[in-house]
């Protein structure tokens, strides 16, 4: 199981959040580079085009952690493909393929927030034809170096070449969803790699969401290690779990019940917030055993799962903690998963 995080470059931490946008993509990059010395697997940046983070161009902050890193893969998390153009996104990545030498993935989704929409004109009354027909555009250019395309949302293509190419010879593209049955199915009907974001309830109530996303990728013809499963879920580690909550409930609290108020979600309790941290439960805090023990126990309950992916710098953490959480995910956590 490969093992890593994903942050939306939050610009919410450090004394009563006054840190500089300069210090905080700083910061973000010496994770990124601590991230691929400890021994993790993945780095991912999402997309917002908010206030509060910093990772509206996403695979430019990717590029820069590419020239700081050797061994760790560097995805989008998710790319908004909806709002974008799949050229340009291709492009982007693909170059970021070349100057990593090979590392570069796309995560693709819809997008949970929907700020992207207004802004680059699209409207959310297109919500999912805009991302059908625009994933079947990328996965032609990802296939395919002359394209011949027309759509409805994109002026034509007319056997058009689209460079550079990837160094990769199929650069990996996952599918990012949420809870929609309907997202499942496609991603299994397509063959596409599947990443869940898990980041309320209990995670293992999406089982019969996976078992459609296997069973559509069974029905179109794709092999059982062609359907990866990766799981996206809140989290943090530390030294002991009681200190893992105490750093991290507080700034969780806070940010959840503001988007709660953005949202229509109640407010976030103590005692909710316990019963998301349980052995069911969606959140991942606690110290590397406890850590280990859930994440192994997610994969099971979801019928084995390829890839897990932290959400840390949501909860107004500070650098010195992530650092630290990050340090002991590579020195702890993935020893404890890999002997299973």
């Amino acid at each position: 199981m490969e093992i890593g995080i994903d942050s939306f470059a939050s610009a919410m931490y450090g004394d009563n959040n006054t840190l500089s946008s300069v210090d905080a993509m700083e910061q973000l990059l010496q994770r990124i580079e601590l991230a691929d010395q400890a021994g993790l697997d993945v780095f991912g940046i999402g997309e917002h085009h908010k206030k509060e983070f910093l990772d509206s161009a996403t695979a430019v902050i990717l590029a820069a952690a590419a020239a700081r890193t050797k061994r760790i893969r560097l995805a989008s998390a998710v790319s908004v493909l909806s709002a974008a153009d799949p050229v340009r996104l291709y492009q982007n990545f693909a170059t970021l393929d070349l100057i990593s030498k090979g590392r570069a993935e796309i995560v693709v989704g819809r997008g949970s927030a929907i700020e992207a929409y207004p802004l680059f004109g699209y409207s959310l009354n297109d919500y999912d034809e805009l991302f059908s027909e625009k994933l079947d555009l990328l996965l032609q250019i990802r296939d395919n170096e002359f394209i011949t395309w027309s759509g409805k949302f994109r002026p034509a293509l007319n056997n058009l070449p689209i460079y550079p190419r990837a160094l990769q010879e199929k650069l990996p593209i996952w599918l990012g969803v949420g809870g929609t049955p309907e997202s499942f199915v496609r991603a299994g009907s397509l063959g596409l790699p599947l990443m869940v974001a898990v980041i309320g309830g209990q995670t293992h109530r999406f089982k019969p969401l996976v078992d459609l996303y296997r069973e559509a990728g069974k029905a179109a013809g794709y092999q059982p290690e062609e359907l990866q499963v990766g799981l996206h879920s809140p989290g943090f580690v530390g030294t002991t779990t009681q200190k893992a909550i105490d750093e991290y409930y507080p700034g969780y609290a806070e940010l959840w019940t503001k988007l709660g108020r953005e949202r229509g979600w109640p407010p976030v309790t103590k005692d909710k917030f316990d019963g998301l941290i349980d052995d069911q439960g969606v959140l991942v805090v606690g110290d590397p055993e406890r850590i280990a023990e859930k994440i192994l126990r997610h994969s099971e309950s979801l019928g084995g799962i390829s890839r897990f992916t932290f959400q840390m710098d949501n909860a107004g953490l500070t650098h010195t903690q992530l650092m630290s959480a990050i340090e002991l995910i590579g020195a702890k956590v993935i020893p404890l998963i890999q002997k299973g």
